[in-house]
């Protein structure tokens, strides 16, 4: 068989497609998706319908207030930079009716994009809890065939967590778009580099916002001496910058709980300052909330106004946090901490901070330290340096999430996900990236030197999430949510044109550091597309090269293998079919352990996949050796590193699989339909009068034939359960990748150079699933793609 990769053949095609004849005019229910069975011969789940659980008013509380020591440090700091950057680049105020254009255009762009765009309809696209630019891919894949990797089963629908049901007739719009996107390869690859853009991209503002938080709330030391020189405040925060991503390894329960009680005293202290500063100074600043000084400002100011929301867009900074960090939290304990505390604070901030500068126009570059009652200067500047060390852990736990998520999706090299909290699901820390992003911190801290420059930078980073978020959004509001054409379009006019309008503004100021995060996010988006570009081409190259299930009763009926006692669990990423690798073991290593199971490692496109739900069996061949297929389903946010416990619920769902297979249900009777509709019973075993063994057949009803039938199954779990207790052995399939012969010079350097110094440099799989060292063989092997 060729070793080309490229392509899948018409017969691995055929069979990785799933019918759907009948399903077009009706809601699917799991009684019509058990009629197709995408095995070759049978497959069991075993679902047993679990509900959603109702999350307590006392838990959603308790995340509600830890919520506020994540997620809104970021978007809560930002009172300290953003009138010095909007009026950065038109010499200060020129008209004191100016600090009212810009306060209005705050107060309106915080409250459409972070509190009505992220708050009441952003965190609604979440992936059974979790949120970020992966979750909304994951979920537009569930109700759509967009995914390119091809190992899609009829039988993952039924996992309670996918929720899955078609578009009706009623809904052509729906249906259409749907459509148009399986059909189309690049809509495809469009979407998938989308997502990879927007995640790198949250990445980026990972790496940014500890950068301007620190050094804007360290700057304001110079108010109260002048012996601070600018070198030093660098220094200074880059010792903070070490200090803050060294406790990320307590993980965000703990952290949250320390950080917690310092933001809310922030946002009392900044919202109270605002009230006073309002009250003294000039209260007509509430004429802002009209928004015609928005148009008075532009009429003013012209090109000026439109290089200003640069500055303008970062009151917004921290806004997809809110998102990216849902797995964390909740919904509602998300909505409740930002109706309650930070949105009013913030508002109140800049408020006063604008009754302040309407008095002194020349304090516009310290604006936030000058606003300062003289007595509360010290406990306001402690405050604030805690506040902006604790703004950087929204997008640092932010970026752990996605990453955890593109991991999963085969479109990130191999990374250790550390689970940091046994009480709540989702929090996570990955050591690799933490150290990372801290070096990355550091040089940028060191680079730039001042928040002007870092915040050029910023705004690009923050506008381009939100605006790819909201492109995705408007998808999954068509095609899932079903929303009426009038709001889509009115979220398009209104949301989109805002987003898009700060896009020009932020990229005006390109060759001004606003080229930093797009250097971050072209560098990560070339990792993720080869490492994604180099595992689809590996995956269809072993689904072209599959063993056959005639070369495995080859195998286990040849008297020259020797049979060890024990059960052997041989690892790869194919789930429809057993590896070319298997090929290479034998023909070293002529020996078979007396149980086999191949078993594949699957990430679905949801968040989690219940433990019930989790295991798919099937058995291959007939004879005295048992060999068994086994997928093992995991979503994104499932840990995969308990391997002792792993290893006994294989082995229980296993017996329980042998125990019941011949009482399948419908699904696991074959049901290929003739010209007039019959039912064909498909024959799953056989007696074999030679050995004396009693391997039974399925009947018309599904049910195990032959009178020693359930003596037979008995036999069978006896054994099993023998064997392993024998012990168990992990085989792992280790394949090493080349480009095939007379490659172009792009693939020979995406493949041989690009992937395979990824793959080296970075966790090897057995260290990801921490796989017993003492029970481990890894078989190699060479494909060329």
């Amino acid at each position: 068989m060729s070793n080309d990769a490229d392509g899948v053949s018409e017969d691995v095609k055929e069979e990785m497609e799933i019918p759907s004849t009948g399903l077009k005019e009706r809601k699917l229910s799991r009684e019509k998706l058990r009629r197709y069975d995408s095995w070759d011969v049978e497959a069991a789940t075993y679902s047993r319908g679990h509900g959603s659980k109702n999350v307590a008013w006392a838990t959603i509380l308790h995340l509600a207030f830890q919520s506020i020591g994540i997620v809104y440090g970021d978007i809560g700091t930002s009172p300290l930079y953003v009138f010095p950057s909007a009026f950065a680049n038109t010499n200060g105020i020129q008209h004191n009716d100016d600090i009212l254009g810009v306060l209005s255009l705050i107060f309106y762009t915080i409250t459409l994009l972070p509190l009505i765009k992220y708050v009441f309809i952003v965190l609604h696209a979440n992936d059974n809890g979790d949120g970020g630019t992966f979750a909304l891919y994951s979920l537009i894949c569930r109700y759509v065939k967009v995914s390119l990797i091809p190992s899609q089963q009829a039988e993952d629908r039924e996992v309670s967590n996918f929720r899955l049901e078609l578009p009706s007739n009623r809904l052509r719009r729906a249906s259409k778009l749907k459509s148009t996107l399986e059909k189309s390869p690049f809509a495809k690859y469009l979407l998938l580099f989308v997502t990879m853009l927007g995640t790198s991209m949250v990445i980026g503002d990972g790496i940014l916002t500890p950068c301007i938080s620190v050094l804007s709330s360290v700057g304001g030391i110079k108010e109260a001496t002048s012996a601070m020189t600018e070198g030093r405040i660098v220094w200074i925060s880059v010792g903070i910058l070490i200090c803050l991503f060294l406790v990320q390894r307590f993980g965000t329960d703990k952290v949250g709980y320390s950080f917690a009680p310092i933001i809310i005293v922030w946002f009392l202290m900044i919202g109270g300052i605002g009230i006073y500063n309002f009250a003294k100074y000039d209260p007509s600043v509430v004429k802002a909330l009209n928004p015609k000084c928005i148009i008075d400002y532009f009429r003013r100011n012209k090109k000026d106004a439109w290089v200003s929301l640069g500055g303008t867009v970062l009151a917004i900074t921290g806004t997809e946090a809110m998102f990216a960090d849902l797995g964390h939290f909740t919904v509602r304990s998300i909505q409740i901490s930002m109706c309650s505390v930070t949105f009013p604070s913030v508002v109140l901030a800049y408020m006063g901070q604008a009754s302040y500068l309407r008095l002194h126009n020349g304090d516009v570059g310290e604006a936030f330290y000058r606003s300062i009652p003289d007595h509360l200067y010290w406990p306001m500047f402690v405050v604030a340096v805690l506040a902006s060390i604790i703004a950087s852990q929204a997008m640092i736990s932010g970026t752990f999430s996605i990453i955890q998520q593109s991991l999963s999706l085969g479109c990130f090299p191999l990374v250790k996900i550390v689970h940091t909290s046994s009480k709540y699901e989702g929090q996570v820390y990955i050591p690799e990236v933490n150290y990372l992003l801290m070096f990355a911190c550091i040089a940028v801290t060191a680079g730039f030197k001042t928040t002007v420059k870092i915040g050029n930078a910023y705004g690009i980073a923050v506008v381009f999430v939100m605006t790819l978020t909201s492109a995705m959004l408007v998808l999954i509001m068509v095609m899932i949510w079903k929303t009426h054409i009038i709001f889509v379009i009115l979220y398009i006019l209104i949301i989109g044109s805002v987003e898009l309008l700060y896009l020009s503004s932020v990229l005006y100021k390109f060759d001004q550091g606003g080229y930093l995060p797009l250097a971050f996010a072209a560098f990560l988006v070339f990792v993720m597309c080869v490492w994604n570009y180099v595992y689809r081409k590996k995956y269809s190259y072993e689904l072209q090269n599959k063993v056959s299930p005639d070369k495995i009763q080859e195998i286990a009926t040849d008297p020259s293998f020797r049979r060890l006692p024990g059960i052997a669990l041989f690892y790869s990423e194919l789930v429809q079919g057993i590896p070319p690798i298997f090929k290479q073991y034998i023909a070293n290593v002529p020996a078979l352990h007396s149980v086999l199971v191949f078993v594949s490692v699957k990430s679905l496109p949801i968040s989690k996949v219940l433990p019930d739900e989790r295991f798919l069996f099937r058995r291959v061949g007939q004879g005295e050796l048992a060999v068994f297929r086994c997928v093992v389903r995991y979503g994104y946010k499932d840990t995969q590193n308990e391997y002792e416990s792993f290893e006994a619920a294989l082995v229980d769902r296993l017996k329980e699989f042998i125990r019941d297979e011949m009482r399948a249900p419908p699904m696991a009777v074959a049901h290929h339909g003739g010209e007039n509709g019959g039912v064909t019973p498909m024959v799953v075993g056989q007696h074999d009068e030679e050995n004396g063994s009693a391997t039974p057949m399925v009947g018309d009803d599904g049910i195990m034939e032959g009178g020693d039938a359930e003596e037979e199954k008995k036999r069978l779990v006896e054994f099993v359960e023998r064997e392993m207790n024998e012990g168990v052995v992990h085989l792992l399939g280790e394949s090493e990748v080349v480009a095939r012969r007379g490659s172009g010079i792009g693939r020979r350097v995406l493949i041989d150079y690009a992937y395979n110094a990824l793959r080296r440099n970075l966790r090897q799989r057995d260290e990801v699933f921490e796989i017993p060292h003492k029970r481990l063989l890894k078989v190699g092997m060479t494909y060329e793609l």
